[in-house]
């Protein structure tokens, strides 16, 4: 069977399996957004209320994973979306329409002292639930993969750079102390990409709802609220977002967190989220090179300016800073350079 007729086949199994769930055999379905991994997601049409079909083909993504944390997150008071039917072995998925606008799509500079704060109240939600018996944590092996991915995917494969001994130094140098600072940092349950485009408004007064949760992991407090304000595809001031991640703190302290005091959360900050750029090059590369999808790799040049904010306020990781300027920078100059 083609790569096409594969198509055409499972785009009729979705049809008729919406059908199905819905009751209704005159609805249609129009794409409604997609993931960078596998799962699609579909909008119903010719019914009201229209609702969302989660497609997520168990050859290449078990839903399982994605059920199994929603439950743990509503369980918590998480505003998650909302599950009408399903077919787990043929990885349909029946959701409530939550809309077509993330806050992504609504977020501005005069709104977003509100809609973060909203974003944090569920953080704080996310972060107070114990985590299930079983859920990997981000160990030592998990931390130094992603960051491996920067050096094999980014600066080897992207940039075409064939790194010496002395660059492999420097960046196994950086890795350690970034992979201590992060293993030092108390633990709680983490969305691993609890931003915008994960975050939806909703009118019922519980949101946002939190979305793509199926790789949560425990880990390191800061770095939920570290990929809140530093975001894959937006930025904002750097005053804006030390603010906020003050006032993080701050709330996180009166829900009884275990955040740590406020200068040292704001380093473990800093520190994992370079941790965290560096991984999200090393993806947006991957997803370039290997998976076809070029458009993530025009936010790179964000990734780059958050380390540049970042990196000479840490002088641990000269290293870093060291390959950064001799790999990077004549690829991506520095930004008001």
């Amino acid at each position: 069977m083609t790569s096409s007729t594969n198509v055409d086949a499972r785009e009729q199994q979705r049809l008729d399996w919406a059908r199905s769930a819905t009751g209704n055999p005159d609805i249609s379905l129009a794409a409604a957004s997609a993931d960078a991994g596998f799962r699609s997601y579909w909008r119903t049409f010719n019914e009201s209320p229209q609702r969302i079909v989660m497609d997520s083909p168990p050859d290449k993504e078990d839903v399982r994973p994605w059920l199994a944390m929603r439950d743990v997150l509503e369980a918590g008071g998480v505003r998650v979306p909302r599950v009408l039917a399903r077919d787990v072995d043929n990885g349909f998925l029946l959701l409530e329409d939550l809309g077509a606008q993330t806050y992504l799509h609504v977020i501005i500079d005069t709104n977003a002292d509100e809609l973060f704060e909203a974003a944090v109240g569920q953080l704080l939600k996310l972060q107070a639930i114990t985590p299930p018996p079983g859920l990997p944590e981000y160990d030592e092996a998990l931390l130094a993969r992603e960051l491996r991915l920067f050096d094999e995917w980014f600066l080897t494969r992207h940039l075409g750079h064939g790194l010496d001994c002395e660059d492999l130094e420097k960046l196994d140098l950086a890795y350690r102390r970034l992979i201590d600072a992060a293993l030092a940092q108390p633990k709680v349950l983490v969305h691993r990409d609890f931003m915008p485009r994960n975050l939806m408004p909703t009118d019922d007064g519980h949101g946002p709802a939190v979305l793509d949760f199926q790789d949560a992991v425990v880990g390191p407090i800061a770095y939920d609220a570290l990929s809140l304000f530093k975001d894959a595809f937006l930025s904002w001031p750097e005053a804006s977002v030390q603010r906020w991640l003050r006032r993080y703190h701050e709330r996180a302290l009166a829900a009884g967190l275990p955040v740590p005091p406020l200068e040292r959360f704001l380093s473990d900050a800093d520190l994992i989220g370079v941790q965290r750029h560096l991984k999200v090059l090393g993806i947006f590369a991957r997803l370039n090179h290997r998976d076809h999808k070029p458009k993530y790799l025009e936010d790179a040049a964000r990734f780059v300016a958050y380390l540049d904010a970042v990196l000479p306020r840490h002088p641990e990781l000269a290293p870093l800073a060291e390959v950064i300027e001799r790999r990077v920078r004549p690829t991506f100059p520095r930004i008001g350079a």
